[in-house]
């Protein structure tokens, strides 16, 4: 029986807006609004503006005005980077660290919730479609 690849983009996208909907409280009470909270997530790995651009797929622009607001909030600071003096390098704050905690603790618990639901096995099958899809 084929499988329509639209129905389940479809559902994909409805889990995570559902479980993400979910977070939107805890994400408020931090001060975040969603892509607040995925680009302050993706900083640690992806320090540099263009960096982040690219590994959330989101238009550079749109990560300048992200990261002002981050940084107006106190959770992110620009640091000159020491290998290239013409970089800003972006840092987590002790309180961008501890929102960033929180909010990934949240949306853990919330999408735990919904693995529960399937097998062991079935999660970690899930994991190795979801990193080759992405691969």
């Amino acid at each position: 029986m084929p499988v329509d690849a639209a129905q389940l983009w479809t559902l994909n996208h409805r889990l995570l807006t559902v479980v993400l909907d979910a977070c939107g409280g805890e994400l408020g009470a931090l001060g975040l609004d969603p892509k607040e909270f995925f680009v302050l997530a993706e900083v640690p790995a992806s320090p540099y503006p263009a960096e982040l651009a690219t590994a959330l797929v989101i238009p550079k622009a749109s990560v300048t005005v992200y990261v002002r607001n981050l940084v107006a909030k106190g959770l992110v600071r620009r640091e000159i980077d020491d290998a290239d003096l013409r970089r800003h390098r972006l840092v987590l704050t002790p309180e961008g660290e501890v929102a960033r905690a929180r909010a990934l603790s949240a949306l853990a618990a919330e999408f735990d919730r919904r693995l529960a639901k399937i097998a062991p096995g079935d999660r970690v099958e899930l994991q190795r479609i979801l990193l080759e899809l992405l691969g």
